[in-house]
């Protein structure tokens, strides 16, 4: 065949030579007859998948030999007919062999027999759809309707794990997107771009099916994909259909389960089709919401290897800066890496491989050096942190780990400039949020103290009283409101507003006061927060008057313990008035 579409001999020094070209014509005569073989009656069902073997090598010669040769019209018919019913699995339906598919389909205990007789038939037919491409591209457009129903039937029909899934992906690859120029579809036909969209369609869930079950197999479908999202950026019925395509992929990203046991797909993958897989997200020319929503998920499973989380930035972050996803969704996506990241003390480790991998403080550090980077990135400051804020605010108000409000409050941070101005309800928050979140460092400081595996290094805890420094620099007042309330925690009428929440490292009063004085004892190490902190003598004085005041109380029951751990703090806190403390 020849690339306008006409059957036609070619010279003999392309590959045949005429004693080669006469032979060929004698057996193709003989075949115009004959084919397709036929078996007789009360032959064994082995015998019928013999036959559609012979007739299909028959077939793969007849193509192989019609490059060179011109056969007759009728024989041509018999062998697209041959090659329709091969994809739909009627191969000769008035022959026996049809009638024992029939039967088999009917025999539901014999599922695994049928499987095997089905993969038998499918190693022939594999054989022939490399010419199906090509056939198409030159039988007339009857023909090339009823080739391309096939296909498509015998794609959805077969097993998702098998070889023949196998082929029909690389025969349909060829025939959604070109190579080295050759089109053998032309999308703006729309019959044929119907076949496509179909085709493509189906690839979502095939990614999802396969999973990391087979590999090899996820790895063609994502290598498909790409290839689709590349050239959807020159056709535009392509990129439709590809944009909505992230609706199918949602379930990629998320935990499905499978009998008693769950994973995510996309985690569960090698390495270089994970690559692949986020390739393909930067080519949606708009990323919905909820596929972000979806990743976001991934991105905080335990499972998930830190560099491929880091790898998502920069992929998302990339498409964003290519006007792919809104700044509100973008900025919602790395929050929620911020505020959801699950972090564990570094010393854990697992006991056994099938443990879970454990996440450590130094991942969400990085990570929030990377969600800093892209803030710095997403344009005017002010805009972006009103943007920010108000998100922030609601995550940290929920009281959530102290790694992750420190990774929060150092977003916050990243846009701060002399245009950033922090609104009234955000001062009001902050003031409610950052006493909690000074006490939580105290109590991780004095855990460590003791010498319990798992706490934050004291060398570590500027860390997280940094960004709250900040803050205070910024804005003195709202210091001033976080002493007023370390106070209002260690008056005698305190006691009975705090709800059991609130009372989460504070629960006798003699542990507060011992937190509170800590606390400034801390930031005496600083310089510049203390000489701040001093311009607020007198908030220091009414704490240091209430714990007198409690020391000195009948109404509150306290142990000798803790009568001596109030005595001490106190001690503490007149040297730190006094200024005698070292720093």
């Amino acid at each position: 065949m020849t690339d306008e579409g006409k059957l036609e001999s070619r010279p003999s020094q392309e590959g045949l030579d005429v004693t080669m070209l006469t032979i060929s014509m004698t057996l193709l005569k003989k075949l115009l007859f004959l084919f397709p073989l036929k078996v007789t009656n009360q032959l064994p069902e082995k015998d019928d998948v013999e036959y559609f073997g012979l007739n299909t090598e028959l077939t793969e010669i007849f193509l192989y030999l019609s490059k060179w040769i011109c056969p007759p019209a009728i024989l041509l018919e018999k062998v697209l007919e041959f090659l329709e019913n091969s994809l739909l699995r009627k191969v000769c339906p008035d022959t026996h062999i049809g009638k024992a598919w029939e039967k088999r389909e009917k025999r539901e205990k014999r599922e695994k027999r049928e499987k095997q007789e089905k993969e038998k038939q499918a190693k022939p037919l594999i054989s022939l759809l490399p010419f199906v491409p090509k056939l198409v591209s030159q039988v007339p457009d009857d023909w090339k309707s009823r080739l391309l129903q096939a296909f498509t039937e015998a794609f959805k029909d077969c097993n998702h794990d098998s070889a023949l899934k196998l082929a029909c992906l690389s025969i349909m690859e060829e025939m959604l997107v070109p190579r080295q120029d050759v089109m053998y579809l032309d999308p703006s036909v729309p019959e044929i771009l119907d076949f496509q969209i179909a085709w493509i369609r189906e690839l979502p869930m095939l990614l999802i099916l396969m999973g990391a079950k087979n590999p090899s197999c996820s790895q063609v479908v994502l290598r498909l994909l790409l290839r689709l999202g590349q050239r959807s950026l020159m056709n535009s019925s392509f990129a439709w259909e590809y944009d909505n395509m992230q609706f199918s992929l949602q379930p990629f990203f998320s935990n499905q389960n499978y009998g008693d046991r769950s994973y995510i797909p996309f985690v569960k993958l090698p390495r270089d089709s994970q690559e692949l897989s986020l390739c393909c997200l930067f080519y949606f020319s708009h990323l919905d919401s909820l596929l972000l929503k979806a990743i976001a998920d991934c991105c905080l499973c335990p499972h998930l290897e830190h560099h491929v989380l880091f790898r998502i930035i920069e992929v998302l972050h990339s498409s964003y800066k290519s006007g792919h996803i809104q700044i509100a969704d973008h900025i919602s996506f790395l929050i929620t890496l911020l505020s959801s990241f699950s972090v564990f003390p570094e010393e854990i480790y697992p006991v056994i491989e099938s443990d879970v991998i454990i996440l450590n403080r130094k991942a969400l550090k990085s990570l929030t050096r990377i969600v800093q980077s892209c803030l710095s990135e997403m344009g005017d400051n002010s805009l972006v942190f009103q943007m920010l804020e108000k998100v922030i605010l609601e995550q940290m108000s929920q009281i959530p780990p102290l790694d992750n409000v420190c990774a929060m409050l150092r977003m916050l941070i990243t846009l701060d400039s002399k245009s950033t101005i922090i609104s009234q309800q955000a001062f009001i928050s902050l003031g409610n949020i950052l006493p909690w979140y000074l006490i939580d460092i105290v109590h991780c400081t004095a855990e460590e103290d003791k010498k319990v595996p798992g706490s934050i290094c004291s060398s570590a805890c500027c860390y997280y009283l940094t960004p709250c420094f900040v803050l205070f620099d910024k804005s003195h007042e709202l210091l001033n409101v976080v002493l007023k309330t370390l106070r209002s925690w260690i008056t005698k009428s305190s006691l009975a507003c705090l709800t059991p929440d609130q009372t989460r490292y504070t629960t006798e009063i003699s542990s507060r006061v011992d937190a509170v004085v800590s606390l400034l004892q801390l930031m005496r190490k600083d310089d510049k927060i203390w000489q701040i902190v001093s311009s607020f003598k007198a908030e220091i004085d009414c704490i240091l008057e209430s714990i007198i005041v409690l020391q000195s109380s009948k109404e509150i029951s306290m142990t000798i313990e803790e009568r001596h751990m109030v005595q001490c703090a106190l001690g503490r806190l007149r040297t730190l008035r006094s200024g005698k403390q070292s720093v």
